[in-house]
């Protein structure tokens, strides 16, 4: 009897043991995804950082919930801070229900990877590290790990900044691991803080010192990414740091806590006042980096406004459920506005994470994801559990974000160092749940018998459903999309997709269609892989358009699929559809004047030419488009009242004039066109034989040989070509 409760005893040890080290071992990885960059996935900074990330979540919780069953301790607990995280995480499930493309607002897609799928992971997160890391005692040297990882994000922008490594976002604003400078400012706010509550209530001098420098220099790195929204939370928290510093401190430091935080808060609101003073200083107009934050205002902020304002018209539509996430593209096609024409032709988010929630979750999961700040602060405030350096310095982390949201999207790892905030106030406040609590623990046989093997085929269930194959999808869409001696082995990949369509379908189908207009123009190819290329990518997209139909975007990539093979008729009739779903959309106008332009229907191309700029007058590309389909339909008065108005003159260097003249026969103007083109410092000899052409067409026979000799004098390297044109006029070819 004594050996089998021996036995019994040391696998229910065993059981324990495994699931915690499980649990400990994937929640201490999980800070080192911000280095992982998957070259082979598409998308590379995303997809290999989220499934990464949602791998380690579902081992955490697997190993939590086995280690909930065999001890009580790890029982989840009540909070406020938890009922909101279960609230958001709920409501948005209902909302993701009810949305336009419910497919797309559970699971997302591979630029964003977010959907309820992160929000789900996010929620086990939350309660797997609360319960783990408390129990543990483990929370401290958990953040230490993450400000060590942020060491090597640090020495990585360094080398970026030195120029050793590429910058992959433009060419000034560094990124780091994480590909996007604004991803990379609110992770070292984040770590800024976090360093330096650590730092407060460290023992080791060294370490001390060794946290305020780095708190230091990530700060200092913060300016560089050049995210202003992220500049101004970091500013504004260190300046409510220190005003909390001063009206809080301690009665026996509290002359001279008061002091030092005093003397900061003066500090910072000097540097901010001589800063904005300078702003038009040639020192600071001459920095790119110091010119960038000091251009922030209002007028500067005219996009995110209008955009904001578009986002508030679609929740007026929906304000109980919102459109789901990753549905903000509906209401940006319905309520687009002319004036972002220049911007970015498809925003999918409204550039602040509370508008964001708002517009896809309705006023529900928008008051939801404020009390997720509102209870956190609160709570840690109420805790006797935290010392009161670590109540300001995670108030200012909470704060800084708040600011920064209320600028930038979230992305996975700003969500991640979220909810381990949310998770660690959680673990100090929370209390146990009676009917938890009374619950018996599993017994010790059961918890190796059972427990173990149902939590292990669990999660490696869920790895595979929910990692695996969308890790294949993405390592195979970049072998379909990369360039290749034999396309028939990219459409092969294509037509694989096809036939078993993953999550991400629609994005497939947009490279399908891209891949098609790109093998139809290689002479290489043989007519029958072109076929079925463009079959493929036209019955495809016919299949998205038809699940979505109020998608614009959907009928916008149809109607280039048709152009592909040159049907018109069909192409007219998609951009059509798009244009009634997004009517002030400027291009989807002008697409339809090319098709028209193309299929020799002048007036109606003068009309959508005019439509376009008629919603967008202040944007000279527009007036271009107006004055070419002007003069295609014979009316160049308008077309030259409409080219002084915005050029000051008639005479406009674009190639579109020289096409829109060669349509009506205006030959003198042509001529004039290429005469003018010939003049310019970087001429070449292409213009001078355009020049010639202009002649020749006009049936100046003589100034268009005269035209090509003067062409081979001035670049004799052409002389072979100008005889060969020569003889073609002379032969009257």
């Amino acid at each position: 009897r004594c050996d089998i409760v021996a036995v019994i005893m040391q696998s229910n040890g065993t059981a324990k043991q495994i699931a915690r080290w499980i649990a400990l071992g994937a929640l201490f990885l999980i800070p080192f995804a911000v280095l992982v960059v998957a070259s082979t996935f598409f998308f590379p900074f995303i997809t290999g950082k989220a499934f990464y990330l949602r791998t380690l979540i579902e081992l955490a919780v697997a190993g939590w919930a086995v280690l909930a069953l065999l001890d009580k301790e790890y029982r989840p607990r009540f909070s406020w801070i938890g009922a909101a995280v279960v609230g958001f995480v709920a409501w948005m499930f209902v909302a993701d229900a009810f949305a336009l493309n419910a497919m797309k607002a559970f699971w997302s897609n591979f630029e964003r990877m977010e959907g309820w799928v992160l929000l789900v992971h996010l929620l086990g997160f939350f309660f797997a590290s609360s319960a783990v890391l408390r129990v543990e005692k483990k929370w401290r040297a958990w953040f230490l790990t993450s400000l060590g990882v942020s060491v090597v994000i640090v020495g990585y922008a360094l080398l970026q900044l030195n120029g050793t490594f590429a910058i992959h976002q433009g060419s000034t604003r560094i990124d780091a691991t994480l590909g996007n400078s604004a991803y990379l400012a609110i992770y070292l706010l984040f770590s800024v803080f976090v360093a330096l509550w650590l730092a407060l209530t460290e023992k080791y001098s060294w370490l001390k010192w060794s946290l305020i420098a780095l708190a230091v220099v990530e700060a200092v790195l913060i300016f560089f990414t050049e995210t202003r929204g992220t500049i101004i939370g970091l500013v504004l928290a260190l300046a409510l740091a220190a005003l909390l510093t001063a009206l809080t401190a301690g009665a026996e430091r509290r002359d001279a806590a008061r002091g030092y935080a005093a003397g900061a808060l003066v500090l910072i609101l000097i540097l901010m006042g001589s800063f904005y003073l300078a702003r038009n200083s040639d020192f600071i107009q001459n920095n790119h980096t110091l010119q960038r934050i000091a251009s922030i205002s209002l007028a500067d902020g005219q996009t995110r406004f209008t955009i904001w304002n578009m986002a508030f018209k679609g929740v007026l539509e929906r304000p109980l459920t919102g459109y789901g996430q990753e549905g903000f593209n509906y209401i940006f096609n319905k309520y687009y506005d002319p004036s972002l024409y220049k911007q970015e032709q498809w925003f999918d988010r409204a550039h602040n994470a509370f508008i964001d929630w708002l517009s896809a979750g309705g006023l529900p999961a928008f008051l939801l994801y404020l009390s997720l700040f509102g209870s956190a602060i609160l709570l840690l405030w109420r805790s006797s559990e935290l010392s009161r350096p670590e109540r300001i310095a995670l108030t200012a982390a909470l704060v800084g974000y708040a600011i920064h949201n209320f600028f930038v999207f979230d992305n996975l790892y700003s969500y991640i160092y979220f909810f381990a905030l949310l998770a660690l106030i959680d673990s100090q406040v929370s209390r146990p749940i009676e009917k938890f609590e009374k619950a018996p623990a599993l017994s010790a046989a059961d918890g190796m018998t059972y427990a173990l093997p149902i939590a292990t085929i669990a999660v490696f269930a869920s790895i595979w459903f929910v990692n695996i194959s969308g890790m294949q999808t993405a390592s195979k869409l970049i072998v379909a999309i990369s360039p290749s001696n034999d396309p028939s082995k990219n459409l092969a990949v294509f037509e694989d997709f096809a036939a078993r369509p993953p999550f991400v379908m629609q994005e497939i189908r947009e490279q399908m269609v891209s891949f098609a207009g790109a093998i139809v123009q290689s002479p290489s190819v043989a007519n029958e892989l072109k076929q079925r290329a463009v079959s493929l990518a036209i019955g495809e997209m016919q299949k998205q358009v038809a699940a979505y139909p109020r998608d614009a975007r959907g009928h916008l990539q149809l109607s280039y699929a048709y152009r592909i093979v040159g049907d018109s008729a069909s192409a007219l009739e998609e951009i059509r559809s798009a244009i009634v779903l997004s009517p002030k959309k400027e291009g989807f106008y002008i697409e339809k004047g090319i098709i028209e332009w193309d299929n020799g229907d002048f007036k109606a191309a003068q009309e959508d030419f005019s439509a376009a700029y008629a919603l967008g007058p202040q944007f000279s590309e527009l007036a271009l488009y107006a004055a070419a389909g002007n003069i295609v339909a014979n009316d160049q008065a308008a077309a030259d009242r409409i080219l002084m108005s915005v050029f000051g003159t008639t005479e406009v260097d674009n190639p579109i004039f020289s096409v829109a003249y060669y349509r009506v026969k205006d030959w003198p103007r042509l001529i004039n066109f290429w005469k003018m083109r010939t003049g310019r410092p970087d001429a070449g000899a292409p213009a001078w034989f355009s020049l010639a052409a202009a002649y020749y067409t006009s049936g100046d026979k003589a100034t268009a040989v005269k035209t090509i000799n003067t062409a081979v004098a001035r670049y004799p390297d052409f002389a072979a070509s100008g005889a060969e044109a020569i003889k073609q006029i002379e032969e009257g070819k």
